[in-house]
């Protein structure tokens, strides 16, 4: 069966006396505040959001003690099927939920992955989500990196965690292990973009968009370091594209890590390790935001995978054979 269903909206509101002599855009903002601009703006273009049964433009000017009428369909989000997949959830309420993702479940439904997607497994989930945009997905992890995740379950929870996005007040706090050893940490401040010739690649490039990431040395191995790795801005594959321009690619990354170089006199395991390491080393670990509703600020913490750790270990090991 297919989910395309859509859900009616119906609102009104009295325009307050301080909000008068607004334009119409940004007094519906304030009285619908659960629903984006954008969204507000579509609707009185299209004449289901009138003023005293009027319809008027975006910019026009509206008085005090004039009624604002909503009625309009909130539109399904896609074709998209629910799926029975298991999800590892860490917390939920009636507004948001915060999931641990593992490696390998693909986030979003694209070419090549047209279902058996983590949103395909939040519909089965919460199935009004079909009526929120993108099923509640705000912010993305990449197929195979592992970590936490907020989903907003509401329309309203939606628009205040991509504001808070928007506004880089939501803290995203990753931890991965790179090739080459690092002295000290460092910010990186270097705009991504698509790859001039590789289009499946990111690359640092002039005039791609900002990317902010802060970075600190948790722990040096011998040809490697574990790293944490706080992200300002949130760009696709943005701590992989800027730790390898940094020259300290991810471990086990198949787009950027480059050449395979073995640690010299390592011993066998480890080698086999590194070399046949699934994916690429990199754990969402923290996340802390405000609780879109109450306002309160939540934070969670997912401890590190089992592949991650067993890697940890061989490198500590490793380190330690070569000691005194």
């Amino acid at each position: 069966m297919s989910t395309t269903h859509s859900q009616p909206i119906q609102l009104s509101a009295e325009v307050p006396f301080e909000l008068g002599g607004q334009r119409l855009d940004q007094v519906a903002a304030r009285l619908f505040p659960e629903h984006s601009r954008s969204r507000l703006a579509t609707w009185i273009k299209d004449g289901q959001l009138t003023v005293d049964g009027r319809a008027l433009r975006p910019r026009d000017t509206v008085h005090a003690g004039s009624r604002l009428e909503l009625s309009a369909e909130q539109e399904a989000q896609g074709e998209w099927q629910p799926q029975d997949i298991p999800l590892n959830i860490v917390f939920e309420d009636e507004h948001i939920l915060v999931l641990d993702k593992p490696a390998g479940l693909v986030v979003h439904p694209a070419a090549g992955h047209a279902d058996g997607t983590l949103l395909n497994a939040l519909l089965h989930h919460v199935p009004g989500l079909i009526n929120v945009p993108r099923a509640g997905i705000v912010h993305r992890l990449d197929k195979d990196t592992t970590g936490l995740m907020v989903v907003a379950k509401t329309l309203e929870a939606q628009t205040r965690l991509v504001e808070q996005l928007q506004k880089r007040t939501v803290s995203r706090i990753y931890e991965a292990i790179v090739i080459g050893v690092i002295i000290t940490g460092g910010t990186i401040d270097a705009p991504i973009g698509r790859h001039g010739q590789q289009r499946q690649r990111m690359a640092v490039v002039e005039g791609g968009k900002p990317a902010i990431s802060h970075y600190r040395v948790l722990e040096r191995m011998r040809s490697h370091t574990h790293v944490r790795v706080k992200l300002e801005t949130g760009r696709t594959h943005q701590i992989r594209v800027h730790m390898a321009h940094l020259g300290y690619p991810l471990v086990g990354d198949p787009l950027y890590s480059g050449r395979f170089r073995i640690p010299p006199a390592a011993n066998p395991t480890l080698v086999q390790s590194l070399r046949d390491f699934p994916r690429q080393a990199l754990h969402a670990r923290f996340l802390e935001l405000e609780h879109p509703v109450t306002g309160q600020r939540m934070k969670w913490e997912s401890p590190l995978p089992d592949d991650f750790v067993w890697l940890l270990t061989l490198l500590q090991q490793d380190r330690g054979a070569f000691v005194g």
